[in-house]
């Protein structure tokens, strides 16, 4: 994990079964590093659970909730990168805007952005319930009454950016099938649909033959190298979500590996 707090709160609670567990602090797309580093030359399984966690939600100085005034920090990894008030003080309009549409899927993106540029010459944002109410009063007034918080795109678009979370994903993904076994199995657990459809990219182009589609009969070495587990994305159940709300945007793919790579 590249959060240390998680790291030590999982070295409490799995405490007595050390002997079992090796905890690194590190980022997904270290994985042939930290492999290497422990002797370890194959894996039967990887899971990823990606996104911010409960444990960093629920800590306001973390600074990734919208529903309480805290920093703007949203680092995973508090010794690391840019916070989220650097983001919003020092970034052009332009560059606003592109990473809260792409990151946030926010339809009004350019606003958001022109009022924050022009907020920010008046006073620097440092805090959360201030970004939050500035956002509140730059979309329509039909646009907040629907889809819950306005703030959550945002929050989305500037955690990914703060934490490169989806170049990260996107190189991690590869590397990760790369360490299976053959008859290993790679799970993905994703939580909003920009993180789903890298998944599904990674697995999917890897679970074809990679030969033209009018031979015959595959070559030696162009047969897929996954077998995907799972049929589409899978959800939460109903149950599931009545003890864990958090869990009803989760998404979760599977594969096992089937040959090495040729």
């Amino acid at each position: 994990d590249r959060d240390q707090q998680a790291l030590t709160l999982a070295q409490a609670r799995l405490g007595s079964h050390s002997a079992r567990i090796t905890l690194v602090h590190a980022i997904y797309d270290e994985i042939p590093l930290v492999l290497h580093e422990l002797g370890v030359p194959r894996v039967q399984g990887v899971l990823f659970d990606l996104g911010v966690s409960s444990l960093q939600l629920d800590a306001r100085e973390r600074g990734f909730s919208y529903s309480q005034d805290a920093p703007l920090d949203m680092r995973m990894d508090p010794a690391t990168s840019k916070t989220a008030a650097e983001v919003l003080n020092t970034y052009s309009v332009a560059e606003l805007a592109h990473i809260l549409s792409r990151y946030g899927e926010e339809r009004f993106s350019r606003r958001i952005a022109q009022s924050v540029v022009r907020e920010r010459a008046k006073m620097p944002f440092d805090n959360s319930a201030r970004l939050v109410d500035l956002i509140r009063e730059s979309i329509p007034a039909p646009a907040r009454r629907t889809g819950g918080n306005p703030a959550k795109r945002t929050f989305q678009a500037l955690r990914i950016e703060v934490n490169d979370e989806l170049a990260v994903l996107e190189r991690a993904l590869p590397l990760a099938v790369e360490a299976l076994a053959v008859g290993g199995r790679i799970v993905v657990m994703s939580y909003h649909s920009l993180e789903d459809r890298l998944v599904k990219r990674a697995l999917t182009s890897r679970a074809r033959s990679t030969a033209p589609v009018d031979l015959p009969v595959v070559p030696q070495g162009h047969e897929p190298e996954l077998r995907l587990v799972t049929r589409g994305a899978e959800t939460a159940s109903e149950t599931e979500v009545m003890a864990n709300p958090r869990a009803a945007s989760v998404r979760l793919r599977a594969a096992e590996r089937i040959r090495d790579a040729a």
